[in-house]
């Protein structure tokens, strides 16, 4: 069980004070938290059973980590009653490095390049797969897949797919052009052409995709990125291209992330 453990408000919105910060994420359950969701996004009921510890003492420790702005929450696309709650791991890693130097200069910490695999056992014998799926296989699943290749420069074998598959949205294409990327002539499919095949991960990217999700051979990673339909904003499609934007952004962000665990076998 975790130990029951509080403490005052540490860290309010914005704070930079490296005190405040280590005391923030080094309370005992909190860096708990701070682990399940570097993992995946994740609602209070899971995090209750992986912690086995009270919904009240976890949604008051999540608070803290809210304030801080170390940790965010949205309402699931799926159930309006239930709420994912995920990292912001690129303000961790700041606030981290700036903690670190200012105790002393040689302790600022240096962030891991984002890097393809490397070379060397187990992994080396074959090439490593990761599935994205979204509802439509539209958008969400479709950038993650493109955005993977071309961070991991060609050494991850990345896929998508949707549990109602429809057409690719052009504010995808238009993202993902802007970026340097053509995705126009992608097809979209459905996710009982990839049930048998295996995979390292499988990372959903919608709430109502997780709830359906099929089990895959081999056991996978299954993670959980919970994102907002882009298309979903917005009444035309130029009214929505800068959530596509910020979807594709935020995509950019994780997949940074992701390929530095996959290098980290202790991460995974």
């Amino acid at each position: 069980m975790v130990p029951i453990m509080k403490h005052a408000v540490l860290a309010p919105a914005g704070t930079t004070d490296p005190a405040r910060i280590l005391r923030l994420v080094g309370h005992p359950v909190r860096w708990r938290l701070l682990r399940e969701l570097a993992h995946s996004d994740r609602a209070v009921a899971e995090l209750t059973e992986r912690l086995e510890a009270p919904q009240s003492l976890l949604s008051y420790h999540l608070g803290q980590l809210r304030t801080g702005e170390l940790v965010s929450m949205r309402r699931s696309s799926a159930d309006r009653r239930d709420s994912y709650y995920r990292i912001d791991l690129a303000r961790c890693g700041e606030l981290l490095q700036a903690a670190g130097g200012a105790l002393h200069p040689g302790l600022r910490l240096v962030p891991a390049p984002t890097a393809p695999p490397r070379s060397g056992g187990r992994r080396a014998r074959r090439t490593l797969r990761v599935l994205f799926l979204c509802t439509g296989n539209s958008a969400r699943s479709q950038i993650a897949e493109a955005l993977l290749q071309q961070q991991s420069e060609g050494t991850i074998e990345a896929a998508s797919a949707g549990s109602k598959p429809k057409a690719l949205h052009p504010n995808a294409v238009r993202v993902m052009k802007q970026r340097g990327i053509d995705i126009s002539a992608n097809r979209t499919k459905h996710l009982d052409e990839f049930v048998s095949q295996r995979f390292d991960f499988v990372i959903t990217l919608c709430d109502r995709v997780r709830e359906v999700c099929p089990e895959f051979p081999a056991h996978p990673d299954m993670v959980h990125w919970s994102i907002p339909d882009p298309a979903l904003e917005g009444s035309t499609e130029r009214a929505s291209y800068p959530a596509f934007e910020r979807t594709a952004a935020e995509l950019e962000t994780r997949i940074h992330f992701l390929l530095a665990a996959i290098n980290e076998p202790s991460m995974r």
